[in-house]
Protein backbone atom coordinates (compact mmCIF):
# COMPACT_ATOMS: atom_id res chain seq x y z
CA UNK A 1 0.00 0.00 0.00
CA UNK A 2 1.62 2.86 -1.06
CA UNK A 3 1.55 6.11 0.58
CA UNK A 4 2.68 9.62 1.18
CA UNK A 5 4.99 11.25 3.97
CA UNK A 6 5.19 14.84 3.37
CA UNK A 7 7.65 16.32 5.92
CA UNK A 8 7.08 20.48 5.43
CA UNK A 9 8.96 23.51 5.75
CA UNK A 10 11.76 22.06 7.85
CA UNK A 11 13.51 25.12 9.10
CA UNK A 12 17.34 26.16 8.71
CA UNK A 13 19.95 28.63 9.29
CA UNK A 14 22.94 28.17 6.48
CA UNK A 15 25.16 29.66 4.34
CA UNK A 16 24.24 29.33 0.34
CA UNK A 17 24.72 31.69 -1.52
CA UNK A 18 26.65 33.44 -4.45
CA UNK A 19 27.27 36.60 -2.53
CA UNK A 20 29.51 37.02 -0.45
CA UNK A 21 27.37 38.82 2.44
CA UNK A 22 25.00 35.54 1.75
CA UNK A 23 28.36 33.54 2.84
CA UNK A 24 29.06 35.94 6.15
CA UNK A 25 26.10 36.53 7.66
CA UNK A 26 24.16 33.16 6.61
CA UNK A 27 20.22 32.77 5.37
CA UNK A 28 16.90 31.13 6.55
CA UNK A 29 15.63 28.13 4.43
CA UNK A 30 13.24 26.43 4.47
CA UNK A 31 13.32 22.62 2.77
CA UNK A 32 10.49 20.22 2.32
CA UNK A 33 10.42 17.11 1.42
CA UNK A 34 7.19 14.39 0.26
CA UNK A 35 8.10 10.76 -0.13
CA UNK A 36 6.01 8.08 -1.69
CA UNK A 37 6.76 4.38 -0.04
CA UNK A 38 4.95 1.54 1.15
CA UNK A 39 2.91 2.07 4.32
CA UNK A 40 1.44 -1.46 4.57
CA UNK A 41 3.79 -2.47 7.17
CA UNK A 42 3.90 0.74 9.64
CA UNK A 43 0.09 0.92 9.06
CA UNK A 44 -0.55 -2.59 10.29
CA UNK A 45 1.93 -2.75 13.16
CA UNK A 46 1.81 0.72 14.51
CA UNK A 47 5.91 0.41 15.11
CA UNK A 48 8.82 2.75 14.62
CA UNK A 49 10.19 -0.27 13.23
CA UNK A 50 8.34 -0.88 10.16
CA UNK A 51 8.11 3.18 9.35
CA UNK A 52 10.58 4.89 7.60
CA UNK A 53 12.27 7.15 9.96
CA UNK A 54 11.27 10.98 10.03
CA UNK A 55 14.09 12.25 12.75
CA UNK A 56 16.59 10.03 9.93
CA UNK A 57 15.33 12.22 7.36
CA UNK A 58 15.85 15.36 9.13
CA UNK A 59 19.00 15.19 10.54
CA UNK A 60 20.03 14.02 6.95
CA UNK A 61 18.61 17.16 5.70
CA UNK A 62 20.04 18.87 8.26
CA UNK A 63 23.43 17.64 7.26
CA UNK A 64 23.58 18.27 3.97
CA UNK A 65 22.30 22.13 5.11
CA UNK A 66 25.95 22.40 6.75
CA UNK A 67 27.59 22.37 3.92
CA UNK A 68 27.83 25.78 2.49
CA UNK A 69 26.58 26.00 -0.82
CA UNK A 70 26.76 28.32 -4.12
CA UNK A 71 23.54 27.65 -5.67
CA UNK A 72 20.14 25.89 -4.17
CA UNK A 73 20.17 23.77 -7.10
CA UNK A 74 23.58 21.98 -5.57
CA UNK A 75 21.88 22.02 -1.99
CA UNK A 76 18.37 20.44 -3.53
CA UNK A 77 20.53 17.80 -5.25
CA UNK A 78 22.40 16.55 -2.27
CA UNK A 79 19.51 16.05 -0.22
CA UNK A 80 17.56 14.24 -2.60
CA UNK A 81 20.72 12.05 -3.77
CA UNK A 82 21.17 11.34 0.03
CA UNK A 83 17.62 10.50 0.95
CA UNK A 84 17.88 8.07 -1.73
CA UNK A 85 20.84 6.42 -0.71
CA UNK A 86 19.79 5.74 2.93
CA UNK A 87 16.18 5.11 2.26
CA UNK A 88 16.19 2.12 -0.51
CA UNK A 89 12.04 1.80 0.50
CA UNK A 90 11.56 5.46 -1.10
CA UNK A 91 9.83 4.84 -4.64
CA UNK A 92 9.08 8.96 -5.18
CA UNK A 93 11.06 11.90 -3.95
CA UNK A 94 10.54 15.63 -4.33
CA UNK A 95 12.68 18.16 -2.56
CA UNK A 96 11.98 21.48 -2.30
CA UNK A 97 15.01 24.03 -0.70
CA UNK A 98 13.56 27.85 -0.24
CA UNK A 99 15.75 30.63 0.89
CA UNK A 100 13.94 33.37 2.20
CA UNK A 101 14.47 37.13 1.62
CA UNK A 102 16.91 36.73 -1.18
CA UNK A 103 19.20 39.21 -2.29
CA UNK A 104 17.55 40.30 -5.22
CA UNK A 105 17.32 44.39 -4.96
CA UNK A 106 13.89 44.02 -3.96
CA UNK A 107 11.02 42.57 -1.49
CA UNK A 108 10.83 39.19 -2.32
CA UNK A 109 9.55 35.86 -0.17
CA UNK A 110 11.94 33.17 -1.07
CA UNK A 111 13.62 31.52 -4.10
CA UNK A 112 12.61 27.73 -4.38
CA UNK A 113 14.39 25.14 -6.53
CA UNK A 114 12.30 21.84 -6.24
CA UNK A 115 14.15 18.70 -7.89
CA UNK A 116 12.14 15.02 -7.82
CA UNK A 117 13.43 11.34 -8.92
Amino acid sequence: MNGIIEIENMEFFAFHGCCEEEKIKGNTFLVSVKIETDLKYASESDNIVDALDYRKVYDIVGKEMNIPSNLLENVCCRIKNSLRDEFAAIKKLTVKVSKLNPPLGGKVEKTSVTQSF
